[in-house]
């Protein structure tokens, strides 16, 4: 009788037995074409070389993209790190640079210093540092590092490059206060130096974006006078003392009354850069009265 039994208006059912037997055979033999053959091989392999290999491709392409952004970025790293440094070695050159030519225009103007302590060796003179000055471009009242404690009065002169700088106005225990030639309250007594005619130089403030002040009272009969003549303190002033160079004859001109002549003066010291001065510590009426002590 046969295991398989179906009622009428029943549904045909397999047994599980022999469902699992049937499954069994096939499995057995889809293994044997498959190890046998290379039936099922072909399929897959197109398949994987479809699928499998351009993903494989993808993922070797974007493992060396990776490579290459990782070792560019270290590059770029150590190139920033190798910037700071340079930066740090071109700050520091530029720093001693610096310093360097500063103390080149320090050791530039000691030496002018030198050349003109040298130039007036008649006289004591003190070196002082400028410490301030007043407002706007130019020296035309500054103080100085020393003062009375260091034997400084008023009235001495002040000298520095080229000639006469001005005289001490004002002096403290460790201070002193000068005012130059180029002020627009000094009048100084000078005189040609070729010719020996006087005159008296004025300061002017608005003249020196010219590099000018004025003079003027200069009685040139002989009409010797000419532009680049020296001019420097006269014999007769009494506040400065004599031969001290101020400037040369920038320009010069007949005044209105047909008697003196007038002009413009170039200073022999450039009053737009200074630093350091000489304060020479005679004083003009100290010289007089030891000339006229040693004429009696």
């Amino acid at each position: 009788m046969s295991p398989i039994i179906k009622k009428k208006g029943e549904k045909f059912t397999l047994p599980s037995k022999y469902l699992l037997l049937i499954l069994t055979i096939l499995c057995t033999v889809l293994m044997m074409i498959t190890f046998g053959t290379d039936v099922f091989n072909r399929p897959l392999n197109t398949a994987a070389g479809y699928v499998i290999v351009p993903f494989q491709q993808g993922i070797g392409k974007l493992g060396g993209w990776l490579a290459n952004r990782s070792e560019e970025l270290v590059q770029i790293r150590s190139l920033l790190d190798e910037n700071e440094q340079l930066r740090a070695q071109v700050a520091a050159l530029t720093e001693e640079n610096t310093l360097l030519q500063q103390d080149k225009y320090e050791l530039n103007q000691l030496r002018e210093l030198v050349e003109l302590d040298e130039q007036y060796g008649e006289y004591n003179k003190v070196g002082a540092r400028i410490i301030s000055r007043d407002a706007g471009n130019w020296y035309s009242s500054f103080i100085i590092d020393k003062g009375a404690e260091d034997g400084f009065e008023t009235d001495m002169n002040v000298i520095a490059g080229g000639g006469l700088v001005g005289r001490i106005t004002a002096v403290g225990p460790n201070w002193s206060r000068v005012t130059s030639v180029i002020s627009d309250n000094s009048n100084v007594s000078g005189k040609t130096l070729s010719t020996q005619d006087n005159l008296i130089v004025s300061g002017n403030l608005q003249l020196m974006a010219e590099n000018c002040i004025t003079f003027g009272q200069l009685v040139d009969s002989r009409n010797a006078v000419a532009v680049g003549d020296k001019i420097v303190t006269s014999d007769i002033s009494d506040k400065f003392l004599p031969d001290i160079l101020i400037g040369y004859i920038n320009s010069i001109e007949m005044d209105a009354n047909n008697l003196t002549k007038s002009g413009r003066l170039t200073p022999a010291v450039d009053f737009e850069h200074l630093n350091e001065v000489l304060v020479i510590t005679d004083k003009k009426q100290e010289i007089v009265e030891e000339d006229e002590e040693n004429a009696s």
